[in-house]
């Protein structure tokens, strides 16, 4: 039996996709890795909001899925949709890896630094952190990122601390921000198996529990929010509570609040919009 294995072409989606197929190889059965460009792969200048809703990274592979050309999509959860795309579904969440967001090029923020992310997420929290923080707008693959702070002279950028591990480039991380300093995107630190709707049994053995539970919280207190690239919105579950966060862009006011109640929290939040 094969299976194709859908996957973006950078070499961490790539080494993402090899964990991802290394859960579905078993006796007769034959893996073939299938890379696939996306709208956030092909525009690597303009910010997310401009090409596109939450999603960028996911959009061509999901409609490879629904065309019958992939089996399984290998997805990093934080570029997922908030919601499930009809006809599909997410058969299997890998064992979650590290979720913080990492500053890369300093150990600590300090006054009138030059940071460097696409993130409004980050940007939000970065700047409640420290004003005086210039925060620039930043873009590629890691390894071009790290690149451009060295070339533009950036006195730090941020990344998701799973990926530099992933990459083995965890020493370029000067220090790891706690959830409760930066919120961590819905999703991240996890890879989920995305397949067509009825063929959950082709990566089921590959579930982990418990990363499901604190994932699918996390993603659906930000669908109730409205979260995307638009908007500030962050959500984590640390394994005891679910923590949501609603912010303005320019970090001037930020809301939070934790419980056990996805529902409950984006409504309290929700409240804090109008």
């Amino acid at each position: 039996m094969l299976i194709r294995v859908g996957s973006r072409g950078s070499r961490l989606a790539l080494t993402q996709a090899g964990r991802g197929a290394a859960h579905l190889r078993a006796p007769g059965i034959e893996i073939a890795l299938v890379p696939i460009t996306t709208a956030g792969d092909r525009d690597r200048t303009r910010p997310f909001g401009e090409i596109g809703e939450r999603g960028v990274f996911v959009k061509e592979l999901e409609e490879a899925l629904l065309d019958g050309r992939i089996d399984v999509a290998v997805h990093s959860a934080k570029d997922m949709t908030s919601t499930d795309t009809d006809g599909l579904c997410v058969g299997a969440y890998l064992t979650r890896e590290d979720p913080r967001d990492a500053l890369c090029g300093s150990d600590e923020l300090r006054a009138g630094m030059r940071v460097g992310t696409a993130s409004i997420r980050r940007r939000a929290q970065l700047l409640a952190l420290e004003a005086t923080l210039s925060i620039e707008p930043l873009r590629g693959n890691i390894d071009t990122r790290l690149r451009k702070r060295r070339e533009r002279g950036l006195d730090a950028i941020v990344l998701a601390a799973c990926g530099l591990d992933r990459l083995g480039l965890a020493g370029e991380i000067g220090r790891r921000f706690e959830a409760d300093e930066i919120v961590p995107e819905a999703g991240q630190g996890a890879l989920a198996l995305q397949v067509r709707t009825g063929d959950e049994h082709l990566v089921a053995a590959a579930d982990d529990a418990e990363t499901r539970r604190r994932v699918e919280a996390e993603r659906s207190c930000v669908a109730e929010i409205g979260g995307g690239c638009l908007a500030p919105v962050a959500a984590h579950h640390d394994g005891r509570q679910l923590t949501a966060l609603v912010a303005a862009e320019d970090g001037s006011w930020i809301e939070r609040r934790s419980g056990s109640d996805p529902s409950q929290l984006a409504a309290e939040l929700l409240a804090c919009l109008r």
